[in-house]
């Protein structure tokens, strides 16, 4: 009776699947956000179970937009090369500025 049995994970009867991976259009919608809008931050989000690595891309006035970026060290890159801030949102969270911008703009919740 293992409590912490170190069970392979190869043993699991049904691997998880992610609704798809990351694509070069993903970075090039990216890409133009933050060139249509000043003030972009990048907020890195972790792999879930269905969905593979993402990042919002905040602007000054909190509009944003979510893209899959495969993996961390991709959006490490991405940032790096346009000269942009990553910050881990499990970490530090979402700006205020973006949750005033959803709460003026429902129509994007639906």
């Amino acid at each position: 009776m293992g409590l912490f049995s170190r069970r392979s994970r190869a043993s699991d009867p049904a691997p998880t699947r992610l609704d798809r991976e990351a694509t070069a259009e993903d970075f090039a919608e990216l890409t133009d956000f933050l060139r249509s809008h000043r003030g972009v931050e990048l907020y890195l989000e972790p792999e879930t179970t269905a969905t593979d690595t993402t990042v919002v891309a905040i602007a000054h006035d909190g509009e944003w937009i979510r893209r899959r970026t495969g993996t961390p060290r991709a959006a490490g890159r991405f940032a790096h090369r346009h000269g942009l801030p990553l910050y881990e949102a499990a970490k530090v969270g979402y700006p205020e500025r973006m949750r005033a911008w959803n709460r003026q703009h429902p129509e994007r919740r639906k």
